[in-house]
C-alpha cells in the first residue's frame, strides 16, 4: 500500500504535488494554529535547502565536467555568451521601460543631502571606485513547463531537475545541457538585473535626479555584473540596490528604503525574478543548440 502509494506520488506532477503541498500547510494552520514545531520544521528545511543549494550546483557541475570527454561537440561558449547578454539586455530593457514609463517611490526624508552626479564620467568614476525562426512557441514551452514551476519553488537550484528534463524532452544533447542548466542558475540573472535597474531608477525619478542615456547604460553595465553573483542568497537582487544608488550620490539611508520597498512586494517579485532566470537556462541551452540544427528539425 505504501509502495504504491509512493510510486503515484512520484509520477504526480509537480505542480499538483506542491498545490498539495501548500493545501496540506494551510489545513495544518487552521487545525493547529499554536503548533510552532511544524512552522519551526520548514524554515529549517527552507533555509537548509537555500544554504545547501550553492553546493549542490556546484556538485552538478564538477561532475558534468568530468565526464566531459576530449573532442566532443558541446555550444557552451554560445550558451555562457546567451547567458550574459541576456542579463545585459534584460537590465538595458529595463532603464529602456523606465524612460518611456517613469515611476516613483515615496522615501521618507533625510538628514543627508544627495549630489546627483554632473554626467557619465562621474558615474564612471564612482563605478571605478566601487570597484530566425519564430522563437514563441519555445519561449511559451519554457515558461510554461519551467517557469510556472518555479514560480512557486522561487529556487533556481531547485528547479534544475525540471530544466534537465525539459531538454530532455526538446532533444538537446545531453553533455550541453548538464553543464549549461546547473551554471545557467548560477549566472543566468535576468531578472535580479531587470529589479536593481527598476528600483534603483524609481529612487532616481523620486530625487528628482535627471539620468542621460549614457548614464543608464552604464547603470546596465553594474546591474547585469553584479545580478550573476546574487544567486542562491535570499534577496540577493535587493541587497545590490544600494551599490547602484551610490552610482547616482544616492546615501545609503535612502537606499536602503528603497530595499524595504522591494521587500514588501518580495514574494511576488522574487517568484517572477526567478521564473525569468530559470526559463531562460532552457531558452538559451536551446538556441543555442538548435541554431545548428537543419530547419525542418527546429522546435
Amino acid at each position: 500500500m505504501v509502495h504504491r502509494f509512493i510510486t503515484i506520488w512520484n509520477k504526480t506532477n509537480l505542480i499538483k504535488r506542491i498545490s498539495i503541498g501548500i493545501g496540506i500547510g494551510v489545513l495544518l494552520a487552521v487545525i493547529f494554529p499554536q503548533a510552532q514545531a511544524i512552522r519551526l520544521l520548514g524554515q529549517i528545511f527552507v533555509g537548509g535547502l537555500k544554504a545547501i543549494a550553492p553546493l549542490l550546483v556546484f556538485a552538478l557541475v564538477a561532475n558534468a565536467l568530468s565526464q566531459q570527454q576530449k573532442g566532443q561537440k558541446s555550444n557552451m561558449k554560445t550558451v555562457i555568451l546567451l547567458y550574459l547578454l541576456g542579463t545585459f539586455a534584460a537590465a538595458l530593457v529595463a532603464v529602456l521601460v523606465n524612460f518611456f514609463f517613469p515611476i516613483s517611490i515615496e522615501l521618507a526624508s533625510s538628514s543627508q543631502k544627495v549630489s546627483p552626479p554632473d554626467g557619465i564620467g562621474q558615474v564612471l568614476s564612482n563605478l571605478l571606485l566601487q570597484l530566425v525562426d519564430n522563437p514563441y512557441p519555445l519561449v511559451w514551452r519554457c515558461l510554461r513547463v519551467s517557469g510556472v514551476t518555479v514560480f512557486f519553488t522561487r529556487s533556481s537550484a531547485a528547479n534544475i531537475p525540471v530544466n534537465m528534463k525539459l531538454c530532455r524532452d526538446l532533444g538537446l544533447n545531453p553533455e550541453t545541457y548538464s553543464v549549461s542548466i546547473p551554471l545557467g542558475a548560477t549566472i543566468n540573472m535576468a531578472g535580479a538585473a531587470i529589479t536593481i535597474n527598476t528600483l534603483t531608477l524609481a529612487a532616481v525619478n523620486t530625487l528628482g535626479i535627471r539620468v542621460d542615456f549614457g548614464t543608464a547604460l552604464v547603470l546596465s553595465i553594474v546591474a547585469a555584473t553584479s545580478a550573476c553573483g546574487a544567486s542562491s542568497v535570499a534577496g540577493g537582487s535587493l541587497l545590490l540596490i544600494p551599490v547602484a544608488c551610490s552610482l547616482f550620490g544616492i546615501s545609503n539611508d535612502l537606499a536602503m528604503q528603497v530595499v524595504s520597498v522591494g521587500f514588501v512586494i518580495g514574494v511576488i517579485q522574487d517568484s517572477c525574478e526567478t521564473a525569468l532566470n530559470s526559463s531562460t537556462d532552457v531558452l538559451f541551452t536551446a538556441v543555442a543548440e538548435m541554431s545548428s540544427w537543419p530547419k525542418e528539425k527546429r522546435y
